[in-house]
């Protein structure tokens, strides 16, 4: 069923204020509101994902690892795998197969197994056990919707590893133990326990954690604590993981125990995170602290976000259609029937996928489908399907824009993991004011953000990945010093300059670093115009103390069948499918060179290849600044 409604425009006026900067058409627009079956749509990706683990489980009972997933790509049994144990649960509710049933069954049991003394899981290969929460998480549901078809010996026995692993997770879980996504997660773990085993010591430690976490809400709705540690605790923001993790473990601990506080607080930071849903449904993790993990749908190893928005689905119509976005965009990172790490996994690897984004959104389906309150939902439009606005996020430093044929993400984002410094894995994000994920309509990804400098902090998580370089826009020299970048600029100064009708203005200021984040002896500054058809940047540099040749990259992802041509010493020609742009340096002295490096420019995170097209600007010269001029402009 669809219908045309006649919506209000997304603003009547622009508003100002300390906090907020939010600048929208102020003319009318049609846009279309569709009907949609939204559980038949979480059943049918998570029926695949279901389906792909499955074929993949050991089924020979005399095997050690009888129930386990294997894992290819990795070459190991990753316990977290036996969460599928709910995936399969909910399969098995969906079709009445009974293959799912034993399917789950069998995992459970191998996952027993795995317990430790403590009553913990270990993260295999590492040694994390901050993981259980997610694993008894998903026990403790399937247990709910098959125990009624249990002996009481089997009721005894997933009852005892169920309690063993909560009262593990009520003696260790709080903030300084793990970063606040599995605090988060442990609110509604706990308060599950809690009522599964008739324990209210759980719903007690459930509330607390829920109380503390909450704290660490900023005021514009985001929630800190996945960084470094300094005194025992930790900031810090990762908008992955809030909206995959934390945020619906918050939203549903507050359901099951009725805490309207906690409840309340996810309705208010959901409204802000909403922003960031691309058009295409990508998720927007570019910016954030764990943004080494981002795959364009999310982040490799967090649940999915498509059970945040059914759980708050009746608040607000837009988030049925972020989730179906969100959902129909994860469709498209396919690598046969398992999920990869972006777009372009099968060009940039040679090997299935780890079975890791392929059970963690199979879970988050799972949930998705089964606290859906209702069979379909209508569609309504979310900020980023409406043009022309601009919005600043102060707490983080962050602006997207949004015009008729672009969106992007700027970041100035402050986090320092002030005690690690350069040795913390989070310092390695996209930063110091540079488009960390710009997008074009009719097309999709144009330019992405990864690793300034990849590294593997977690080994099994991270490939290998020799003389990859970052696919982030940026400003760079390399001199006798070292390599200094904008990408280490966790400093910048970001300010929205001026704004008319359909012109965006976004000024960004600060000094080319390294990774230690000391100064190299030239600043810089940068001004973002955006319009309806073009992208105009302005770079100054400011040499102070060093007068080196520096290069001005700008990478362009090769998805969607991307073609890049040099026309001429100042013009490169942009084109996938019937779309075209063209890139023109427009004033200042540089060389312009396409493809440099082409070997170099792909990521593991998210999978892309890219083409870098470089300015190279000559030694610069006592008291006399650079600046350049380039534009990006819709051709067709």
């Amino acid at each position: 069923m669809i219908q045309r409604q006649y919506l209000q425009p997304f603003c009547k006026m622009a508003k100002r204020s300390a906090f907020f900067l939010l600048f929208c058409a102020t003319s009318m627009s049609a846009v279309v509101a569709q009907t949609i079956p939204i559980k038949k749509e979480y059943a049918q990706t998570l029926l695949k994902l279901s389906d792909a683990l499955l074929k993949r489980q050991m089924t020979d009972s005399a095997d050690r690892n009888f129930g386990g997933i294997a894992c290819a790509h990795c070459n190991v049994w990753h316990t977290r795998a036996a969460e599928t144990v709910y995936p399969f649960t909910t399969a098995y509710i969906i079709t009445k197969e009974e293959r799912y049933k034993q399917a789950a069954l069998n995992a459970a049991h191998w996952l027993f197994r795995q317990q430790e003394s403590n009553g913990s899981w270990k993260e295999t290969p590492e040694e994390w056990t901050g993981t259980t929460t997610d694993q008894l998480l998903m026990l403790l549901l399937s247990y709910e919707k098959l125990s009624h078809q249990f002996s009481s010996a089997e009721k005894q026995k997933w009852v005892n590893v169920m309690q063993r692993a909560a009262a593990y997770l009520d003696s260790v879980m709080r903030p300084e133990f793990a970063s606040i996504n599995y605090v988060a997660t442990t609110t509604a773990t706990l308060a599950k326990a809690g009522i599964i085993l008739s324990k209210p010591a759980f719903t007690l430690k459930a509330h607390q954690l829920a109380r503390r976490t909450i704290s660490k809400i900023d005021e514009d709705g985001f929630l800190n604590g996945e960084g470094g540690k300094s005194h025992g605790n930790k900031m810090g923001v990762d908008l992955a993981y809030n909206m995959e993790m934390s945020l619906w473990g918050l939203a549903l601990y507050a359901k099951l125990t009725k805490d309207e506080l906690v409840y309340g607080k996810v309705k208010f930071a959901l409204k802000n995170h909403l922003y960031f849903i691309y058009p295409d449904g990508s998720l927007d993790a570019s910016w954030g602290i764990r943004s080494n993990k981002w795959t364009g749908y999310g982040s490799a190893t967090s649940d999915g976000c498509q059970v945040l928005f059914s759980l708050l689905a009746d608040e607000d119509p837009r988030y049925a259609t972020a989730a179906y976005l969100n959902l129909q965009f994860l469709r498209k990172n396919f690598t046969g029937d398992l999920l990869g790490y972006g777009p372009q996994y099968a060009e940039v690897y040679n090997k299935p996928p780890c079975i890791y984004p392929s059970f963690a959104k199979a879970k988050n389906l799972a949930m998705a489908y089964m606290f859906e309150t209702r069979e379909v939902r209508s569609l309504h439009p979310i900020p980023s399907q409406q043009e022309r606005w601009l919005k600043h996020f102060p707490t983080l430093d962050v602006v997207e824009v949004r015009t008729k044929n672009f969106m992007a993400t700027i970041t100035a984002y402050r986090y320092k993991d002030q005690l690690a410094g350069s040795k913390g894995k989070y310092m390695f994000r996209p930063d110091g004011g540079t488009i960390s994920h710009l997008w074009a309509k009719g097309h999709g990804f144009l330019q992405a953000s990864s690793p300034t400098i990849y590294t593997r902090p977690e080994p099994m998580s991270f490939p290998e990945a020799p003389g990859v370089r970052p696919l982030t826009s940026r400003i760079e020299y390399e001199d006798t010093a070292g390599y200094f970048t904008n990408l280490f600029e966790f400093d910048a100064r970001l300010r929205i300059d001026s704004v008319s009708g359909r012109q965006y203005s976004i000024d960004a200021a600060g000094e080319l670093k390294d990774k230690n984040w000391l100064t190299g002896g030239v600043g810089y500054r940068m001004n973002y115009v955006f319009t309806d058809t073009s992208i105009q940047k302005t770079v100054q540099l400011i040499y102070h103390d060093a007068w080196p040749v520096i290069k001005i990259i700008e990478p362009f992802v090769l998805d969607g069948g991307m073609k890049i041509e040099t026309m001429d010493e100042r013009t490169v020609m942009l084109s996938a499918g019937p779309k075209k742009w063209k890139f023109s340096l427009i004033s200042g002295n540089a060389r312009l060179t396409a493809c440099d490096q082409p070997q170099n420019y792909w990521a593991p995170y998210p999978a892309f290849k890219a083409c870098a097209l470089v300015l190279e600007v000559p030694a610069g010269v006592v008291d006399q600044a650079s600046e350049l001029v380039y534009r990006l402009s819709v051709i067709q």
